[in-house]
């Protein structure tokens, strides 16, 4: 079946007791047994396995092209996980361009537990198998990334992990952030990831009313250990919080492509405006990483970044002016959601890094939602025009 038709039916079939079109939301924290260590339903104890996350991960490694999910009860829980399979000692390869949240629960937290976090000096896959070394245990990265939308060939880095070892005798485990394009417009695994994350929040939900997250992968023994170490940590979705999922999945097709369709609109527009000193967005064909698109990509997040002229008070009063684009430290949602990277989802980055990656304080993130795009440019305009400054 094509992704549209997945997104309604697959893990969604109706309740065969009482035929009920939507999955039913299971609240019970415990199952009846039939006799020790005998189930009666496969079910014992919600922080094991649940009802409702159990059909939200049929759908989402339907949706991602993968044998097995595992839900999570935000995207930072499953990040978490993925890392928890490192070991003292080992080491793990990134770039800075990626999620400040990420950042942070590599520099501040796994730092402290024997993991080295080495930085590639560019994001490109010679530049990260460079970085390698004999304890580099795992690879990470984002395509596009938040929230210079920088394009990482996904193939090309498969390609060259999949040829090193380190002193265990394996090669890395490749972890690709697909949060950015949603299984509707990209899927690592297809093109050699070992491991996708998502934070479910954004687009998967699309309606700013749930935190979640996932891991899809294809391997029984990954699945294995991040089932158990989701079973002894606890960070498990509520049966509610599933549900919602579940039920934005189903516009996912359409809502993808209203994001991209005004995203387009959006970022011509703004590289137009004399207010605008450079627009970030994989769509232009001057964009560095643009042929990335075509190649694995099957339409783009409707995700921009710009620099506005001037410092910090022009930004500022950029902000208090808008009146249908939200002020938000989030993104994917139909509403269209503006944010301030240096001070919200990168405000972890120490300011020498966020210098060298280009997240000054003139750069402003902008997720479009599913609106108008006339109202949307118009809103754009008139808070452009507000305290304009002459260039």
């Amino acid at each position: 079946m094509k992704f549209a038709t997945l997104a309604v039916h697959a893990g969604q079939s109706p309740d065969p007791q009482t035929g009920a079109v939507n999955t039913p939301v299971s609240f019970s924290s415990i199952f009846v047994l039939d006799g020790i260590g005998t189930l009666r339903s496969g079910f014992e104890y919600s922080r094991t396995d649940n009802p409702s996350r159990q059909a939200l991960e049929t759908t989402l490694a339907t949706l991602e092209g993968g044998n097995h999910a595992v839900a999570f009860a935000s995207g930072q829980a499953a990040s978490t996980a993925v890392l928890q399979l490192l070991e003292p000692g080992d080491e793990l390869v990134t770039t800075l361009d990626i999620y400040g949240g990420t950042y942070r629960l590599l520099d501040r937290v796994f730092n402290r537990y024997g993991i080295t976090v080495k930085f590639a000096e560019e994001s490109t896959p010679d530049s990260i198998r460079a970085a390698c070394t004999e304890r580099t245990a795992m690879v990470w990265g984002e395509s596009p990334s938040n929230p210079l939308l920088t394009m990482l060939d996904i193939a090309d880095l498969a390609s060259k992990t999949a040829s090193f070892r380190n002193r265990k005798g394996a090669k890395p485990l490749l972890v690709i952030d697909n949060t950015f394009p949603s299984p509707a417009l990209q899927n690592p695994l297809a093109l050699g990831a070992d491991i996708v994350v998502h934070s479910c929040t954004k687009y998967i939900s699309g309606h700013s009313d749930v935190i979640g997250g996932c891991v899809i992968v294809n391997d029984e023994e990954l699945r294995q250990q991040l089932k158990f170490t989701q079973n002894a940590t606890g960070a498990v979705p509520a049966p509610m919080d599933c549900y919602l999922l579940q039920r934005g999945v189903r516009t996912l097709p359409l809502r993808m492509e209203k994001h991209e369709k005004n995203a387009y609109l959006v970022a011509e527009f703004l590289r137009s405006h004399p207010q605008v000193e450079q627009v970030f967005f994989p769509g232009f064909k001057d964009h560095p990483g643009h042929g990335l698109v075509a190649k694995q990509m099957r339409g783009l997040p409707g995700i921009l970044s710009f620099r506005l002229r001037g410092g910090m008070e022009q930004v500022e009063k950029f902000f208090a002016s808008l009146r249908l684009i939200l002020f938000a430290g989030s993104l994917g949602g139909v509403e269209s959601l503006i944010s301030h990277p240096a001070t919200m989802s990168h405000g972890s980055f120490p300011a020498v890094e966020r210098q060298k990656i280009g997240i000054t304080d003139n750069l402003i993130r902008l997720s479009l939602g599913i609106e108008d795009a006339d109202d949307l440019i118009e809103d754009l305009h008139v808070a452009l025009s507000v305290g304009t400054i002459a260039y």
